[in-house]
């Protein structure tokens, strides 16, 4: 089993900046990776970052690139989502999750994730 825990969301005002952690225990494989995602009230969960835990090659939603970047602590089991430039549109659910890697890597799809956070609540106020 794993255990997955997002930390850093708050209230900011547009045009300021977050810090997101999540950190991931338990049972680990040697390829994976993890995603953020987000969900507003009355819309669908949708893809934010990614990042290939070994590599650290990074994936971005067109909506957060040039603003995101999500990183990777080793030492801490830890992936950073850095948000920066913050918009109202921002505002949502963030949720961390972790998916086991054989063969392709379905950084977008949310199912092909296997374990996920609780959610961290972020408000962005115009």
């Amino acid at each position: 089993q794993v255990r997955v825990v997002e930390s850093g969301g708050g209230l900011v005002q547009a045009g300021g900046s977050l810090r997101l952690s999540c950190a991931a225990s338990g049972r680990t494989f040697s390829r994976y990776g993890m995603g953020w995602f987000r969900q507003a009230p009355g819309k669908e969960r949708e893809f934010v970052a990614a990042i290939v835990w070994s590599g650290g090659v990074a994936y971005y939603a067109d909506s957060v690139k040039g603003r995101f970047t999500i990183s990777r602590d080793n030492a801490k089991n830890t992936v950073i989502l850095q948000m920066n430039s913050l918009k109202p549109e921002d505002t949502a659910v963030y949720y961390c999750a972790v998916q086991y890697i054989s063969g392709s890597y379905y950084y977008q799809d949310y199912l092909r994730y296997d374990y996920w956070g609780q959610g961290t609540q972020v408000t962005v106020s115009s």
